[in-house]
């Protein structure tokens, strides 16, 4: 079918204003937070699951690729449709639809805001646990493609541990459910299948999630550190004390520049590195442990603890945070996150050996991560104009993630494969593990049409 004969029978389908295909919206809708970008043949904006099925069996039977998108702000290219074809944007399918206050259950869009799903829930008294630094402009679908994480994974878990059930669109257009609000449903668990799969397997039209109870009380610490090692090291010991923080997040001295230049969050430039504890819970006990996390930084040459006495400071403490990786756009115009994770105890070991990376390849590196479940993000920043400096960037990329998985570790802890780790997928699958996830998508998706290129490295490589 020619171009202009699919936009027209998209536009019959979602509605004329709903199909977009100048150059300016091909160009806005071919890329995400990564290095890559391609140019869709044309961009849908569906308003509900039946518009989705009838876009997904037109482009079946044209032999079309879809890629599904939310707000792009994933780091891998998981949205970038490499070749082509329809992009499905959820921007229209954003409704909460239901929050079951005694089930502690809700049913969301894909295009859901995550911060507006947890606003919502809060203020009937419950919590929606996964929290991407994201979470004021990635949306559900997003967070259950990547499987993302957020600093209060460490207690909580990551994306697919609260979610319960997904309407899904197969290749051909077919609507299908799995799971649902009841837990421990019998059968193979496909929710958690398709939880992370990166839109490789089918389309996200409706997520029911798991909520909790609101903490009845929080504490937050900082910890500042003159050494790096000394603040990777209060890490280990705290879970080897056997308490387990809501978080426990790392940022060195680079990124502590560019976060105190951009918001001001009271953190000392002079510090190598800062520790953000936080304790959440019941009240009583809660002072007991804080007292001891204390003593386990003291013990491990901390410079100084800070406790935020209210909300106030503790909101600041966390703009800092969740404002890093656009901090560091002061810095350089361009960065590349590595998502390796490493034990624990490796932290220190594997922190000096990406420094040594970045002097290697004469690139600044910075350090901002989930400490407490060693997952890192060293940020490599750069200059995408430099195309010199770029290919270096992609190397240093590959050998920290090595370097990951050498410690003991793997090559993403919530920001996906996507474009980004093809080639470093064969560092932790041999040629028949992916065979046998090359049958598995091949199941789901005999026709290939859904996000090519993503995920899965071919056999031939």
């Amino acid at each position: 079918m020619e171009i202009d004969a699919l936009r027209q029978r998209l536009k019959e389908i979602v509605g004329q204003d709903f199909v977009l295909s100048s150059n300016v919206d091909l160009m806005l809708y071919g890329y995400d937070a990564y290095l890559e970008m391609r140019r869709p043949d044309v961009v849908v904006i569906p308003e509900n699951t039946e518009q989705v099925s009838q876009v997904v069996r037109l482009a079946y039977e044209e032999a079309v690729p879809v890629t599904a998108r939310g707000s792009a702000t994933s780091l891998s290219g998981g949205p970038v449709p490499l070749k082509g074809g329809i992009v499905i944007h959820f921007s229209r399918m954003n409704r909460i639809l239901e929050i079951d206050v005694v089930n502690k259950r809700a049913r969301v869009e894909p295009g859901v805001i995550t911060l507006d799903l947890q606003t919502a829930v809060a203020k009937k008294g419950l919590q929606y646990a996964p929290d991407p630094a994201s979470q004021k402009t990635s949306t559900m679908g997003g967070n259950v493609g990547e499987n993302s994480g957020g600093p209060h994974c460490l207690k909580y878990g990551v994306t697919t541990n609260h979610i319960m059930g997904l309407k899904i669109v197969l290749y051909d257009g077919e609507v299908v459910d799995t799971g649902g609000k009841a837990p421990d449903r019998p059968g193979y668990d496909l929710t958690g299948l398709l939880v992370g799969s990166e839109g490789t397997l089918g389309i996200v039209t409706e997520i029911t999630v798991r909520l909790i109870e609101q903490p009845e009380a929080i504490k937050t610490l900082l910890g500042i550190f003159e050494t790096i090692e000394d603040a990777s090291n209060t890490v280990s010991a705290i879970i080897a004390e056997g308490i387990v923080p809501a978080t426990l997040e790392m940022m060195d001295r680079l990124v502590i520049r560019a976060v105190e230049e951009s918001v001001h969050a009271g953190y000392p430039q002079d510090a190598e590195a800062v520790l953000i504890i936080e304790l959440d819970g019941l009240k009583d006990g809660m002072e007991r442990i804080a007292d001891r996390i204390i003593e386990i930084c003291l013990a491990n040459k901390v410079r100084e603890v800070k406790v935020a006495k209210d909300e106030t400071e503790r909101n600041i403490l966390w703009t800092g945070r969740r404002g890093a990786f656009g901090a560091v756009s002061r810095l350089r115009p361009n960065y590349m996150v590595c998502d390796g994770t490493v034990p624990r105890t490796k932290l220190p070991e594997v922190l000096r050996r990406v420094t040594e990376i970045g002097r290697e390849y004469n690139l600044p590196i910075g350090n901002v991560f989930h400490a407490g479940d060693g997952n890192l993000h060293p940020l490599i920043l750069f200059d995408c104009r430099n195309e010199e400096e770029t290919a270096r960037v992609r190397e240093a990329g590959t050998k920290i993630l090595r370097l990951c998985v050498d410690a003991g570790g793997t090559i993403s802890g919530e920001h996906g494969i996507g474009l980004e780790k093809l080639h470093e997928m064969s560092f932790i699958f041999s040629p028949d593990d992916i065979a046998a996830l090359w049958k598995l998508k091949n199941a789901f998706d005999p026709v290939g049409g859904f996000n090519p290129g993503k995920v899965l490295p071919s056999l031939a490589s």
